[in-house]
């Protein structure tokens, strides 16, 4: 499957409606555990289950889209030193 054309790219992020960002404080930063492909078979499964597990070891590990990459991202957010 081809990249999106520019027409086709506003419809979806017109369909989408208005795109809340969460604003990061410039105190905390990011650190990127694992990355895996969003064109995998399983989805983003293999990126929850990464994050569960660094969950279940005591990591605040979450899963964001990089839609640059088009891939998910296992990150941590920490108090800036």
């Amino acid at each position: 499957m081809g990249a999106l054309s520019v027409a086709d790219r506003r419809a979806h992020e017109a369909a989408q409606g208005p795109v809340r960002t969460a604003r990061q404080q410039p105190s905390v930063r990011r650190t990127v555990l694992a990355s895996f492909p969003a064109g995998n078979p399983r989805g983003q499964w293999p990126a929850e289950s990464r994050a569960a597990q660094e969950r279940r070891q005591g990591v605040p590990a979450r899963v964001v889209m990089d839609l640059d990459t088009d891939s998910f991202l296992v990150i941590v957010e920490r108090p800036a030193a």
